[in-house]
């Protein structure tokens, strides 16, 4: 289960998941940044409420990334522990700007 709020304005986008980002739920938050994420130049996403992110997750993460990447910034806030160690021993911590 992963309920996804998203705010949109002036060019910047705020998606703050709460839940499960895994394959059940990755292809949905994948569908919803590719529809949201036209013409933004700075995309955060908040990960306060998040628990847990599997490689489906993380795969969505480097898609949107790279998305980002010709258009502006991404930035990842309120890592949990465990997220960041996954994100860690996957080397996604050198990839994505985490605050």
């Amino acid at each position: 289960m992963l309920n996804i709020q998203k705010t949109l304005e002036n060019g910047k986008a705020l998606f703050a998941l709460e839940g499960r980002l895994d394959t059940t739920t990755a292809p949905e938050l994948e569908k919803e940044l590719r529809d949201s994420i036209d013409g933004v130049s700075a995309l955060t996403l908040d990960f306060t409420d998040l628990e847990y992110i599997s490689s489906a997750g993380l795969r969505v993460l480097l898609a949107v990334q790279k998305i980002m990447n010709k258009q502006g910034e991404m930035k990842v806030s309120h890592v949990n522990e465990t997220i960041m160690e996954i994100f860690e021993v996957t080397g996604f911590s050198d990839i994505l700007s985490i605050e």
